[in-house]
């Protein structure tokens, strides 16, 4: 932009009469006036150019300064200031002094510099468009790159839009597997032959560069030290003798792949078209590396990956990583090594040895109750009454019935009247008989403790006044001192179970004291619940505790031997492995 505005300048003044000092300054984004060029040349800016420039900066159109040196003792001349804008962006100011005429002809001066602006404005707006060409190319290569979701779709649109754009007859698209090159897209072309001698020769050629690190033209300018170019020549004679060009393609400072260009011999590499390669190159080589990666097998992904890890773990630095190796390998030796005890867990429930159901003994109505679930009862103690009005009246009825037959007996007796003292003596004995039925019944109106225990069902406080059928349960009662223990086993490890095995219980209401036992009983029938089937499991506790309660739960683990840690981890796994294996196998 300097030697432009320079020579705009320059002829600028020279067409205009009387032009004795002009200048052109800048404005960037910031928006500080800075000179880019003057006139006459070495001479700078006075304040009177500076003073007119930033008028027209501020209006945003020209001004005219007449008279701008009266004051100070020097020759009278005008100042004319005229802005630069591109695409309504103010990108400079051009200001010239000229000698003092009358109005009119200072405003045709005027129009002529505004006639110079507008070519000067055409000329930035065309450099700027000619310097930006090359980055809207390589915008719009990426833009084709990243459109297509697979790399292999990607990589052919690419070189095919790339060879047009550039006017080549063939762009190749090469990536390293391994420590070859393997050619992956051709120009105009959805498929090739991997054992091609075209396809061989443009591997060579591709390789020749990636090698050397470097970008190769072949036929090429001379150079002090010129790279081997050996299968570019082979290459280029046997396609007709055309222009190759090959930029390597480079992801995080390591080599991927190269892009191998070629035109006709009579349309050469100019410097710009390697720029914009070069520039291409550098861009596409991380995206197109990075589609690749996306693009491959998860297999492949995973070994790539250990391949990555192992490769950290044997060469230099990443001293985290060996030590996290390290300890993983103790660990994995400790656990094929050492020994451990094999214990099956399982949940467990605490239940009485003996648990009476203490039932309704007649039909009748809840009278009182004071003891719920939990309560400690001692054997005979009341737990609750029935209903007994009914009860009470027939016992009065019988009463008064035997008091009136004992009345009778004893008249007859007086009487003499066998036949009728014997009748009365009978209907006496009936009348005692339902009394003695009526007292039964009304003494198990009172529902008793059969033995010293805890409650563990059955609250009837809130069922006062409900009827009850007889045979109806109303209270569970345990002891407190003989407890049997409940394991519910999981059918995978229900074969490792026998009898007189020794375990361990840890109660959730008691963490702290653990609690040994016996396996007494296995039951033979499977239970369906929630994590799967399960047998039930009866144990003995080899010890008890004034805490423990019907009903308490927790966690018991049977003790069945010693094993290796790796097969006490592992064999859920592989039982579960080999059953789906079974299950899938034809």
């Amino acid at each position: 932009m300097d030697f432009v505005a320079h020579s705009w300048l320059e002829q600028q003044c020279n067409i205009i009469q009387g032009a004795a000092r002009g200048v052109v300054l800048g404005v960037p984004d910031n928006g500080v006036c800075t000179p880019v060029a003057c006139w006459p040349e070495g001479q700078s800016a006075s304040p009177e150019l500076l003073a007119a420039a930033r008028a027209a900066m501020a209006d945003r159109k020209a001004v005219l300064h007449r008279n701008a040196g009266a004051d100070a003792g020097k020759a009278r001349f005008d100042v004319i200031a005229c802005p630069l804008a591109s695409r309504d962006r103010l990108i400079g100011i051009v200001a010239v002094e000229v000698a003092s005429r009358p109005e009119e002809q200072q405003r045709g001066v005027l129009q002529l510099l505004k006639w110079g602006v507008t070519w000067l404005e055409l000329l930035f707006e065309q450099q700027e468009r000619v310097s930006q060409q090359p980055l809207v190319t390589v915008l719009e290569m990426l833009t084709v790159c990243l459109e297509h979701p697979h790399f292999q779709a990607a990589a052919t649109a690419l070189v095919t839009e790339l060879g047009t754009r550039l006017d080549c007859s063939r762009v190749s698209l090469g990536f390293l597997q391994g420590n070859r090159i393997r050619l992956r897209a051709l120009s105009h072309s959805a498929g090739f032959g991997n054992k091609t001698s075209l396809v061989r020769a443009l591997e060579a050629a591709m390789e020749e560069a990636v090698d050397q690190d470097t970008v190769i033209v072949f036929p090429g300018p001379e150079a002090a030290c010129p790279p081997v170019t050996c299968n570019h020549e082979r290459l280029s004679r046997e396609q007709g003798d055309t222009t190759l060009c090959t930029v390597p393609l480079v992801d995080n400072g390591t080599m991927t792949g190269a892009l191998l260009l070629e035109r006709p011999a009579d349309r050469p590499f100019d410097s710009r078209t390697l720029a914009l390669c070069t520039d291409l190159a550098a861009l596409l080589g991380p995206a197109l590396e990075l589609r690749r990666r996306d693009d491959r097998w998860l297999l492949t992904k995973i070994a790539v990956a250990l391949r990555s890890r192992l490769a950290d773990l044997m060469g230099p630095r990443h001293v985290g990583l060996k030590l996290a190796g390290l300890t993983l390998a103790a660990l994995l030796g400790f656990m094929t090594a050492a020994p451990g005890m094999y214990r099956i867990t399982a949940d467990a429930v605490l239940e009485g040895r003996i648990q009476r159901a203490i039932v309704a003994p007649v039909d009748g109505f809840i009278a009182t109750s004071d003891i719920q679930a939990g309560a400690i009862v001692r054997q005979g103690q009341v737990m609750g009454r029935l209903e007994d009005k009914d009860l009470q009246l027939e016992r009065q009825k019988w009463t008064s019935q035997k008091a009136q037959f004992s009345r009778e007996y004893r008249s007859a007796l007086a009487e003499h009247d066998r036949a009728r003292s014997s009748i009365l003596s009978a209907q006496i004995d009936q009348a005692d008989a339902q009394l003695r039925l009526v007292n039964e019944q009304l003494a198990r109106m009172q529902i008793t403790a059969p033995f010293d225990g805890v409650v563990v069902s059955g609250d009837l406080s809130q069922s006062l006044g409900s009827p009850v059928e007889r045979g109806e349960i109303l209270f569970e009662v345990a002891p407190l001192d003989d407890y049997r223990l409940v394991l519910q086993v999981n059918e995978n490890d229900i074969p490792q179970i026998s009898q007189d095995q020794a375990g361990e219980l840890r109660l959730a209401g008691l963490p702290g004291e653990p609690l040994p036992f016996v396996v007494e009983n296995i039951t033979p029938v499977a239970e369906t619940s929630a994590g799967g089937n399960t047998f039930r499991v009866e144990a003995a506790l080899e010890s008890e505790t004034a805490q423990l309660r019907p009903g308490m739960e927790g966690v018991g683990k049977v003790s069945i031997g010693r094993r290796k840690l790796s097969w006490i981890w592992t064999h859920n796994l592989v039982d579960w492995l080999r059953l789906q294996a079974w299950s899938w196998w034809p």
